[in-house]
C-alpha cells in the first residue's frame, strides 16, 4: 500500500472522461472550421453578408439605455486591462496551488489564442460595421472580444472546477457568457454576427483542444511510473537464470 501511494498521481486528471471530451471538441473544431471556410468563399460570404446586415439592422432596431450599458459592461470586460490580470491571477492561483497540468492547459489555451487572433485578422482583413457604439481598431473578423472571453472561461471552468457534474454546470455557465459576449459586439456594431460565431467557436476549440492534448499528456506521464515501479505479484518467482546469475 505504501509503494502504491508513493507511485499515485498527486494532481487528479484533467478531464473525468477523455472520449467524451475528445468528440465534443472534434464536434466544436469541426463547427468552427466550416465557419471559417465559409467566410474565406468570397460567394458565399457575399450571402453570408446579407444575414449579418439584417442581424445588425435588428439590433439598431432593438437598441435600449439599459442595453446598451450592458454590452458597453461587457466591452470593456473583454478588453487586454481586464483580461490580462484576470489570466494571470488564474495562473497564479493554479501555481500556488501546484496543479501544472491544470496551469498548463489553461497558459497553452490563452497562448494559442492569442497567437491566432492576430494572423486570422489580418489573412481575412475584413471590415467592420458601420456606426459602432464603442472604439474599435483592427479588422472585424473574427471577433476577439469573443475569443478572448471565450477561451478564458472554458479554459478556466476546466483548469479550476473538477470534472463531473459541477464542471457541466459551470461549463453551460461559460458558453452562455460567450454567446451574450458575442452578442454583445454585433449589438454594439463593432462586430458583424458572423464575426462572433467565429470568435466564440474558435476560443471554445482553443480551449478545448489545449485541454484534450494535456490530459492525455498527463495520463501517458502517471502511466510510466507505475508501469516501472508496479510490483511483482506475490508467489511469482524470477526464472531459475535469473537466480543463478
Amino acid at each position: 500500500m505504501t509503494r502504491a501511494a508513493a507511485v499515485r498521481p498527486e494532481e487528479d486528471a484533467l478531464l473525468g472522461r477523455p472520449r467524451q471530451a475528445a468528440l465534443l471538441t472534434a464536434a466544436v473544431v469541426a463547427a468552427t472550421v466550416v465557419v471559417f471556410a465559409l467566410v474565406a468563399d468570397h460567394g458565399v460570404l457575399a450571402r453570408i453578408q446579407r444575414v449579418d446586415d439584417a442581424w445588425l439592422r435588428l439590433m439598431i432596431s432593438g437598441r435600449t439605455a439599459p442595453l446598451t450599458a450592458i454590452a458597453k459592461v461587457l466591452n470593456v470586460l473583454g478588453l487586454v486591462y481586464v483580461t490580462l490580470p484576470v489570466r494571470i491571477a488564474l495562473a497564479g492561483f493554479l501555481a500556488l496551488r501546484r496543479r501544472w497540468w491544470h496551469l498548463a492547459a489553461f497558459a497553452a489555451a490563452i497562448v494559442a489564442s492569442e497567437v491566432l487572433i492576430g494572423s486570422l485578422k489580418g489573412s481575412y482583413d475584413r471590415a467592420r460595421p458601420p456606426g459602432s457604439l464603442v472604439a474599435t481598431s483592427g479588422a472585424s473578423f473574427p471577433s476577439g472580444h469573443a475569443i478572448a472571453a471565450s477561451v478564458t472561461v472554458v479554459a478556466a471552468v476546466i483548469a479550476l472546477v473538477p470534472a463531473g457534474r459541477r464542471r457541466v454546470g459551470w461549463g453551460a455557465a461559460a458558453a452562455a457568457f460567450s454567446i451574450v459576449m458575442g452578442l454583445s459586439r454585433a449589438y454594439l456594431g463593432a462586430h458583424w454576427l458572423s464575426d462572433a460565431v467565429a470568435g466564440i467557436g474558435l476560443g471554445t476549440s482553443c480551449a478545448l483542444v489545449t485541454a484534450l492534448a494535456t490530459d492525455q499528456f498527463q495520463r501517458l506521464r502517471n502511466r510510466g511510473p507505475l508501469l516501472r515501479r508496479a510490483p511483482r505479484p506475490s508467489g511469482v518467482r524470477p526464472p531459475r537464470h535469473a537466480r543463478s546469475g
